[in-house]
């Protein structure tokens, strides 16, 4: 098994590649984000260790390119003490595990273990609702060919809504999903978020892709969303 270690502490590179080397890995090493990326996507590894923070190109961003260039390896991504904003971000961004410094290395190469028999993902699908499309793990939208910057919470938005294409949902499963389950801010937010997004998504394109049914909630249509100007009786996609 071949692994990659980008790492810019270099005793802890080197600490971590003789352990794995007595246990029977072949390893590889780079000190910052740009060697280990072009390394990454360079040469086959069976997985991959990846620091957050690097110099050169950050740990994030190391991953991010990888999983938009369709580098599926498996990246155990190593974050800060305490970090689980760290951990939160290296999830949502494509690694497969995440462990915390300082860490043992036991538990280390257990995690390792782990993520090579899981072996490398599928690529995550890509969601559609005619030709609205949002890739999760690019984090990139498009309609009609043309790409769509979104914020992160309005990305979250629509994964929900494109994951529910067809159903209603309610305002409070929309805060529980996308917000979180102790929200206790104004639930307006939704409607603006909303409003938001169909300014970007359906406006430009003279679509009606979400649909406000009053009293029930939301739904995305899913089939049928290319029809400029759909929308069901009792829509309001002034909401």
């Amino acid at each position: 098994m071949r692994v990659l270690v980008i790492e810019d502490e270099r005793k802890l590179a080197a600490a971590i590649a003789r352990g794995l080397v007595e246990e029977g890995f072949a390893v590889d090493a780079a000190y910052n984000g740009v060697n280990g990326l072009w390394k990454a996507t360079s040469e086959p590894y069976d997985a991959i260790l990846l620091d957050i923070m690097l110099p050169g190109l950050s740990g994030y961003e190391v991953l991010k390119r990888l999983r938009a260039a369709d580098v599926w390896t498996p990246v155990l991504m190593l974050t800060a003490k305490d970090g689980e904003y760290d951990e939160a971000d290296a999830l949502d961004l494509g690694a497969d595990d995440y462990l915390s410094k300082p860490f043992s290395y036991v538990v280390l190469v257990a995690h390792l273990r782990a993520l090579l028999r899981r072996g490398a993902p599928a690529r995550p699908a890509v969601l559609a609702a005619g030709d609205l499309t949002l890739d999760p793990a690019r984090r990139l939208c498009h309609r009609a060919g043309e790409e769509i910057t979104l914020t992160a919470r309005e990305f979250a938005l629509l994964e929900f809504l494109l994951r529910h294409a067809d159903e209603v949902v309610s305002k409070s499963d929309i805060l529980t999903h996308v917000w979180d389950e102790h929200y206790d801010g104004d639930t307006n937010i939704v409607e603006v978020y909303v409003g938001y997004l169909r300014r970007k998504i359906d406006t430009p394109y003279g679509r009606r892709t979400i649909e406000t049914l009053r009293g029930a909630g939301y739904r995305l249509l899913g089939t049928g969303a290319d029809a400029a100007g759909a929308g069901a009786a009792g829509a309001d996609a002034g909401d």
